[in-house]
């Protein structure tokens, strides 16, 4: 019973730290979306909805796929081990997931404000060289 316990637990935890974490980057990241896409709102937004979806899956398919407790709990404080060292390894995921996407985001921007400046000095025409004058 306490093993079940434990796991029920484990899962309604993980599942809504996830939820949480979730819900603050979709909601949070928009801005930094829409910058990183030069303004384009719509496509912001479709990127973030498809980083929340895969954000999901990532984390509830690893707290799923962990969901098989290695020592079996026979007291609360094993429970509260147990717990505590499956709790912290899906936070440390959604930690690494997090700073992931976020150094992801920030290369891209930087190669799209790297273009832009570019391509905002790009010369219309050719100048005359001086020596081709001679």
């Amino acid at each position: 019973m306490i093993t079940l316990f434990t796991s029920l637990i484990y899962v309604i935890i993980s599942v809504l730290i996830t939820a949480f974490v979730a819900q603050s980057l979709f909601k949070n990241g928009l801005t930094f979306l829409v910058d990183a896409f030069g303004g384009n709102e719509a496509l912001a937004k479709s990127v973030n909805h498809l980083l929340v979806v895969g954000f999901y899956l990532i984390n509830i398919g690893y707290v799923l796929y962990v969901l098989k407790l290695q020592t079996k709990p026979v007291d609360i404080e094993s429970s509260i081990e147990i717990l505590s060292g499956k709790l912290g390894t899906v936070f440390i995921l959604l930690g690494f997931i997090h700073f992931f996407n976020i150094f992801a985001l920030y290369r891209f921007r930087n190669n799209l404000v790297t273009k832009r400046a570019i391509s905002a000095i790009e010369p219309d025409g050719f100048i005359a060289s001086p020596i081709a004058d001679r």
